[in-house]
């Protein structure tokens, strides 16, 4: 038994509420840096330990992201709380066993639906939810459906079921905001951190948060003090995270593209591969690499391991002599981004004239896309620009996007013989 001491030491404060909390939804909002997801695993491992027919759940959007954060937060927590030993962890299956009681933590993703309806557990109950980035779950009735299955049935004297949702308040449109923060209910208590509460940053860590605040406040509201994000001057406004619907008989609607902007010290690489449906106005944004300090070497490598070497890639005109290096490196179909007088505003002008949709594995897009605003003053032409930060995926959106305007979608007999999920059509809608 870890006692209590211990256990405040190792935890730390701002979470008492949070902590001993028993409704049957427990929400936190919280900024980067808030300890929320290290304090939510480390509260699992205490309280399956304490409570003796307990078990958990794990949920994210994506099943294979939970790898590198949700169940690297729990193993971390056992060895925080020192209880390491009387754990066993296995990846394949993916799930936790508390050796002593035989309790178990299991990990599920929305992408596999029946897996999620059917997580059982052969002794106690299924009592403890745990869905972790709940701001990746785009829909209220896919959150609905998980809510309806799990956790279920009736509990064992002295348990409680829960279901604790975390993540950072990106957007104030979400549906987690109108159905948990805006409507009061007896069967909710909601919690909002940030960074000032972890006694765990030094100096230097609160040193960047309070640059932040100096050099871009909406930012800081956000990321830093996890407030609402606030929707007034994002450039891009019709967008959200998810899948679009795309019926088999419409796959020839769709074509793929590429958009390459080039950092390295200060800025990132950025890379951005999405589909256009020109008929219907929609944008599926798949995938994405988003990194700092990558040689050109570095960035080809990246690309042909994704498997988009021989893919029509924009990449911006300002480096042709990275350009050429990529050809040279084996991605020869590099071209360089148009540019020109009014060339961003035009382009903005004309993706804002679709819906996007963003695959919740590509976080860094998201990011952007919720930060990624106007100037609050106009230049001395008197135009409204958007603000030069957050926006290396947007800019390579924006390449990319410049050749929509050739793709005509006809229905040909190749598309007309080719099963759904072909290579024609691509194997990232799944």
């Amino acid at each position: 038994m870890i006692s209590k001491l211990r256990t405040s030491e190792i935890v730390g404060g701002g979470y008492d509420e949070f902590w001993k909390n028993k409704s049957r939804y427990r929400v936190l909002k919280g900024g980067k840096a808030s300890k929320k997801s290290a304090t939510t695993a480390l509260n699992f491992i205490y309280r399956l330990m304490k409570y003796p027919k307990s078990n958990l759940l794990v949920v994210r959007k994506v099943m294979n992201t939970h790898r590198d954060s949700t169940f690297a937060q729990l193993s971390w927590a056992q060895t925080r709380l020192g209880v390491e030993h009387l754990w066993s962890n296995t990846v394949s299956p993916m799930e936790m066993c508390f050796l002593p009681t035989g309790q178990k933590i299991l990990f599920r993703g929305f992408d596999d639906v029946l897996k999620l309806a059917s997580a059982t557990v052969s002794s106690g109950s299924l009592n403890f939810v745990w869905i972790e980035e709940a701001f990746e779950i785009e829909r209220e009735a896919d959150f609905d459906k998980l809510d309806l299955s799990v956790p279920r049935g009736r509990t064992p004297e002295g348990l409680f079921k829960q279901t604790t949702l975390t993540f950072n308040p990106w957007s104030a449109s979400h549906w987690l905001k109108k159905r948990f923060f805006d409507t009061p209910s007896p069967e909710v208590s909601t919690f909002s951190t940030n960074y000032k509460c972890n006694e765990f940053l030094d100096s230097t860590d609160i040193a960047v948060f309070r640059r932040l605040k100096e050099t871009n406040r909406r930012k800081y509201e956000v990321a830093a003090l996890g407030n609402w994000g606030i929707s007034e001057g994002l450039v891009f406004e019709n967008w959200q995270v998810g899948v679009p619907d795309i019926p088999e008989s419409e796959g020839y609607m769709w074509k793929d593209f590429f958009g390459l902007d080039y950092g390295y010290t200060n800025d990132p690489t950025a890379f951005i591969a999405f589909k256009v449906n020109p008929q219907r106005r929609q944008i599926y944004i798949y995938d994405e690499f988003y990194k700092k300090r990558m040689l050109n070497r570095d960035i080809a490598n990246e690309i042909i391991r994704r498997g988009y070497r021989k893919e029509r890639i924009r990449a911006d005109c300002a480096e042709p002599k990275s350009n050429d290096d990529l050809r040279r490196m084996g991605v020869q179909r590099i071209y360089p981004s148009q540019k020109g007088k009014d060339s961003i505003l035009h382009g903005i002008a004309e993706i804002s004239e679709y819906k996007i949709f963003v695959n919740p594995a590509c976080e860094n897009t998201v990011y952007e896309l919720s930060n990624y605003v106007y100037e609050e003053k106009p230049t001395q032409t008197g135009q409204i620009m958007p603000a030069d930060r957050n926006n290396h995926l947007m800019d390579a959106m924006r390449y990319a996007f410049c050749d929509v305007k050739f793709f005509k979608p006809q229905k040909s007999e190749e598309y007309i013989r080719a099963p759904y999920k072909s290579e024609i059509f691509g194997s990232d809608f799944k």
